[in-house]
């Protein structure tokens, strides 16, 4: 990588920005340009190379029967939705032209606990959100309770063992995020030291 290229990088995280979701539009990502996504989601660090996640791929009409199971099982959890709550429900993988599941997938591993693959799997969304955004498009990270849920768990094909780490909306920006407050580096930031 090149001077200027690492520069230009280092330009583009310091201004990374997620996109609501509801402000996305088409288009979205081509067959050839999702493959680049996962292909770099994947490129995180893996110790051990378990490759403790996988992705599952919403688009076209697979986000409105995706939805209409999601409202189904929201309608079962919470026997007074109304109308409009079910139709929120129904529309939620529809706020974008592209939703990527991310799944934590852990393996069994006597050195490698579940907690370090996770956050293998955390990396992954990462990864994706900036591959999408490098490629012109928004994206936003999101989980909302149907990435905890074990009844949405079960229609979207999760083991037992496995978790949704999140769902990855990418489209067209509607308008321009804007910038939101980030933590002073002094809140943040110590250095060890033994005195």
């Amino acid at each position: 990588m090149t001077t200027h290229q690492t520069s230009q990088l280092h330009e583009f995280l310091k201004i990374r920005r997620s996109v609501l979701a509801r402000n996305m539009t088409e288009p979205g990502p081509t067959a050839s340009q999702i493959h680049d996504l996962i292909e770099i989601a994947a490129r995180v660090p893996d110790h051990g190379k378990l490759a403790p996640w996988r992705f599952i791929v919403f688009e076209d009409d697979a986000r409105q029967i995706a939805g209409q199971g999601i409202a189904d099982i929201h309608q079962e959890n919470t026997p007074d939705a109304t109308d409009d709550d079910l139709q929120l429900e129904r529309n939620r993988l529809m706020r974008a032209p592209l939703v990527i599941g991310v799944v934590a997938s852990p393996k069994d591993h006597p050195k490698i606990p579940d907690w370090e693959q996770h956050l293998s799997a955390g990396a992954a969304c990462q990864n994706m959100l900036t591959a999408a955004q490098s490629m012109g498009f928004a994206a936003q990270w999101l989980t909302e309770w149907i990435a905890y849920d074990s009844k949405v768990a079960a229609l979207l094909g999760l083991t037992e063992k496995e978790k949704m780490a999140g769902f990855v909306y990418i489209g067209t920006a509607i308008e321009p995020p804007k910038e939101r407050a980030r933590p002073e580096l002094t809140d943040i930031l110590s250095y060890w030291s033994s005195q």
